[in-house]
């Protein structure tokens, strides 16, 4: 599986997963649209996160976590050919942070890993979490599980590690590539989404604390 998981990652195509679509004609769809022409619409990101009146929060969180993933997934996707078991042997976040991978099935223990196969682990539980109808509900009427905002936080926690390694670990690339503008927005928005609801602890936002130091929020 790790061969094929790696294959994923290294071809050219720039997608480092399929991308998780929102059904038209369902809630998620129309929130998710509501989400996106604000976002286009250049106005503050701490407003566009919040809460529009009268949407549950619980779909509203599920709507940013699939988004997020997709985006982050394709950004982690465009810079993956920089990211290799000789240039980032352990997934890392600068000197002082490094991130090991558990899970509930092949990884009982936090296991030291390299970046491009923590990346490749976790979208694929990503992937299978957000597909997961009894955690990520899609049909009309069907309730939330208690435990689904701790499901996000764990989610959303991992993703920022993405945004820790890529940008300590390969802002040149990104620089090179001319995509600084877009990763920072994309972080910006993940930023001010995360703090609106509390949705990480705050210990884990210290790698790049010196970045969102000037936001505010």
């Amino acid at each position: 599986a790790m061969a094929l998981c790696l294959k994923q990652v290294f071809n050219k195509d720039k997608t480092f997963r399929p991308r998780k679509k929102f059904e038209p004609g369902t809630q998620r769809f129309e929130l998710y649209k509501k989400a996106q022409a604000s976002l286009k619409s250049g106005l503050d990101l701490k407003a566009v996160v919040q809460l529009p009146p009268g949407e549950s929060i619980n779909d509203w969180i599920a709507v940013h976590v699939v988004d997020f993933f997709n985006r982050i997934n394709l950004i982690y996707g465009t810079m993956s050919e920089y990211c290799t078991e000789r240039s980032c042997p352990i997934m890392s976040g600068g000197l002082k942070y490094e991130y090991r991978w558990q899970d509930d099935s092949k990884y009982k223990k936090p296991t030291k890993l390299s970046a491009p196969q923590y990346m490749c682990m976790l979208m694929d539980w990503i992937e299978m979490l957000i597909n997961n109808e009894d955690i990520f509900p899609t049909r009309i009427g069907v309730p939330f599980p208690k435990q689904f905002q701790q499901v996000c936080t764990k989610i959303l926690t991992r993703l920022f590690r993405v945004f820790v390694h890529v940008y300590i670990h390969h802002f040149d690339s990104i620089i090179n590539m001319g995509a600084e503008a877009h990763v920072n927005t994309c972080y910006k928005h993940f930023y001010y989404f995360i703090r609106e609801f509390s949705l990480i602890d705050h210990r884990e936002l210290e790698p790049l604390v010196r970045m969102s130091q000037g936001w505010g929020g």
